[in-house]
């Protein structure tokens, strides 16, 4: 029998999103083969400040916040745990690990920094590389490259936090390119946290300033009566994607609170597309991954007009949520890739680029 790998999973971190990370990486640590992997578990708290032991994600559990915690978070059982520290103190060490799979979504994991860090280490990692995963994280970053790349999406205006000072003149300009109802959104952030979908010039000015609070970049964007189509992408150079689903949110769209905690949102797999449909779909995902020269993972969001039935592109998701209710997973798992296989197959694409970029293992 083949000596295990040693999986480094990394969760928690800095972002609005750390108890969705949470809540993936016991997905992700539940379903990998124990007599293939050895798992070294790394949480990082809202403070920065590393932690590593098993018990790491029990003790993350019981410091988040319950309110944001999805109703499908299941405790864990505590075990030791040492700190770390933050990066870059006296004694801090990226534990010795043959691939790091960092399951955390939003700034500073999911945005090419910890990337980066992962690159100058030399270490083998899951998921798309730093400039893939800053691009794919700046919604404005990656509105461009889906422009360059002439894919298909709907009109948008970037504001920036300074510009709030002149908020009359913001407005105005975003009424002179766009039409309500809009939705407002952080630039770099994911989950949904910040976002505000508003119908008038009142509504607009708190959505700018709730936007204002995760970032300084502002995106707004054309609201359409959509549905909301979602793919998933697996692969480096040659990509593959999943039959497509569909998103029918519990509430007006699919926000935070729909996302992970009233449940009642219905995800349909496969979506009750036409061939014709799902053809463009596939299609414009590997386009669009291919455009932020993504690697390992991806899940590629749609929005189908309902009265028009034009296909936009949305967005493309780095490091989707793995979650019990994550539809990254279940849409692969429709195309014939369960859970447990997908991992592996994960772990492999991390394995064959970082050969391929000529890593040596640290």
């Amino acid at each position: 029998m083949s000596k295990p790998i040693t999986i480094a999973v990394i969760f928690g971190g800095q972002s609005g999103e750390h108890e969705v990370s949470l809540v993936s990486a016991h997905a992700v640590m539940s379903n990998l083969d124990p007599d293939r992997y050895q798992i070294e578990a790394l949480g990082i708290g809202k403070d920065g400040r590393w932690w590593h032991g098993p018990g790491a994600l029990a003790m993350l559990m019981a410091a988040a916040d319950p309110s944001r915690l999805p109703g499908s978070a299941t405790m864990v059982a505590p075990g030791p745990v040492r700190e770390l520290g933050r990066v870059g103190e006296p004694g801090w060490l990226l534990p010795p690990a043959d691939v790091i799979f960092p399951v955390l979504h939003g700034p500073y994991g999911e945005d090419g920094t910890i990337q980066g860090l992962f690159e100058l280490a030399g270490r083998p990692y899951v998921g798309c590389g730093v400039a893939a995963s800053a691009v794919g994280m700046d919604k404005a970053l990656m509105k461009a490259a889906f422009a360059a790349a002439d894919l298909p999406i709907l009109p948008w205006v970037l504001v920036r936090r300074h510009e709030l000072a002149a908020l009359e003149m913001v407005c105005e300009r975003i009424e002179a390119t766009l039409r309500f109802p809009l939705f407002v959104k952080p630039a770099n952030l994911g989950s949904s946290v910040g976002v505000s979908k508003v119908r008038d010039r009142a509504e607009l000015i708190t959505g700018l300033h709730e936007a204002a609070r995760y970032d300084r970049r502002i995106v707004v964007e054309q609201g359409i009566p959509a549905r909301e189509i979602e793919i998933s992408v697996l692969g480096n150079e040659h990509v593959d994607v999943s039959i497509p689903g569909e998103i029918i949110p519990a509430g007006e769209w699919y926000d935070y609170h729909a996302k992970y905690i009233a449940g009642g949102s219905q995800t349909i797999v496969p979506a009750a597309l036409t061939e014709m449909q799902i053809a463009q779909v596939q299609t414009l995902a590997k386009r669009a991954f291919q455009a932020i020269d993504g690697a390992g993972l991806a899940r590629v969001d749609f929005l189908l007009d309902r009265e028009q039935g034009t296909l936009w592109l949305n967005e493309v998701n780095t490091m989707p949520g793995f979650t019990p209710i994550s539809m990254y997973a279940k849409m692969w798992a429709a195309s014939g890739l369960p859970y447990p296989q997908l991992l592996d197959r994960l772990v492999e694409l991390a394995l064959a680029r970082s050969a391929r970029a000529g890593y040596v293992k640290g």
